[in-house]
């Protein structure tokens, strides 16, 4: 089945200059092997199509089920350089929740938010 990230797992996030640095926590650890399987830096990068405008770089934090992506480009110049103060940090961990996954059909009942 295909949803979107926002079932399978929360986000935080950090901006400093014109870099974001967002976090993917799994909610449960058994989405975790999805999550780095099919969401990578050109995933991410093609997800946020215009808006990163520099390379994007991932983490693996296998201990807590956490993938960190550290996106150059991202933030318009910077907090004090831009006029689009929707495009900052948390603004694009939001984003990301919009991202669709794969993810087996016996695996349902372990997904957050997903209507009855």
């Amino acid at each position: 089945m295909r949803v979107r990230l926002q079932h399978v797992a929360h986000t935080r996030s950090g901006d400093k200059g014109n870099t974001s640095n967002i976090s993917v926590i799994a909610y449960d650890p058994v989405f975790y092997p999805f999550l780095k399987a099919q969401l990578g830096p050109d995933e991410f990068l093609r997800h946020y199509s215009g808006t990163v405008r520099g390379p994007v770089e991932r983490y693996e934090v296998d201990a807590i089920a956490a993938l960190n992506f550290v996106a150059h480009g991202a933030l318009g110049g910077g907090v004090s350089r831009s006029l689009c103060l929707d495009n900052y940090g948390k603004s694009l961990s939001a984003a990301i929740l919009g991202f669709e996954l794969e993810i087996p059909d016996e695996l349902a009942d372990r997904l957050r938010g997903m209507p009855a």
